[in-house]
C-alpha cells in the first residue's frame, strides 16, 4: 500500500505550504512509503484529487484545497484530519496501515486489548497519565504553532493591504499632479492669447 499526498508544489500561500511540510515532514519522521503528487504542474493529479474527495469532506465552494492525503485510491483526509489523528496518535489507522510494533499507537491499541480483558488496569493507568502530560505538552507546542501560523496569515494580508493603499495614494497624487500641469497649461494659454 502506498500513501499519496496531493501537494501544490507552486502554491503562494504560505499556510498551505507549511500544512504540506507538516504532513511530508511527519510522514519521513514515521518512516512511511508515500508519493508526493504534485497537483500544481500535473492537471490529472489535480483532476484525480478533486474527484475522489468525498463530497462530504469538500470546503464549501467545492474545490479541496491540498495537502489531501490517500491509501491507494481511498481517501484518508486532508490537513485537519491529519493533524487531529497526529495528536491522538493514530496516525496509522488514519492512513489505513498497521502500527509498526513499538510504536505509541501499537502500545494504545495493547492497553485497549489488556483494558478489554479486565488485567493490567493500574498499570495502564499510571501510563496514561504519564501520556496525558506528555500530550498536554504536544498540544501546547501545536496550539502555539496554529496561533504563530494565523499571526504570519494575518501579517501577510496587512502587507496586502497596504500594498494596495500605497498603490491607491500614488494614483491620486499622479492625478492632482495631472490636473496640476493642466491648470498650469491652461492659465499659460490664457496669458498668451492675452
Amino acid at each position: 500500500m502506498v500513501i499519496k499526498v496531493f501537494l501544490a508544489s507552486s502554491s503562494g500561500s504560505t499556510a498551505i505550504k507549511k500544512k504540506q511540510q507538516d504532513v511530508v515532514g511527519f510522514l519521513e519522521a514515521l518512516k512511511v512509503d508515500y508519493t508526493q503528487l504534485d497537483i500544481a504542474c500535473n492537471e490529472e493529479n489535480r483532476m484525480w484529487m478533486r474527484q475522489n474527495v468525498p463530497e462530504e469532506k469538500k470546503p464549501a465552494n467545492g474545490i479541496p484545497l491540498p495537502p489531501q492525503i490517500f491509501n491507494e485510491e481511498s481517501y484518508c483526509g486532508d490537513y485537519e484530519t491529519f493533524f487531529d489523528a497526529k495528536e491522538d496518535n493514530t496516525v496509522y489507522s488514519f492512513l489505513g496501515l498497521p502500527p509498526p510494533p513499538g510504536s505509541k499507537e501499537a502500545q494504545q491499541a495493547d492497553k485497549a486489548d489488556i483494558v478489554e480483558n479486565g488485567t493490567h488496569t493500574e498499570e495502564t493507568n499510571a501510563e496514561e497519565n504519564l501520556d496525558d502530560s506528555t500530550q498536554a505538552h504536544v498540544e501546547e507546542e501545536e496550539e502555539q504553532e496554529e496561533e504563530d501560523l494565523q499571526s504570519e496569515e494575518e501579517e501577510e494580508l496587512r502587507q496586502l493591504e497596504e500594498q494596495d493603499q500605497q498603490g491607491s495614494e500614488e494614483e491620486e497624487e499622479a492625478e492632482v499632479q495631472e490636473e496640476e500641469e493642466e491648470d498650469l497649461e491652461e492659465t499659460q494659454q490664457e496669458e498668451a492669447a492675452e
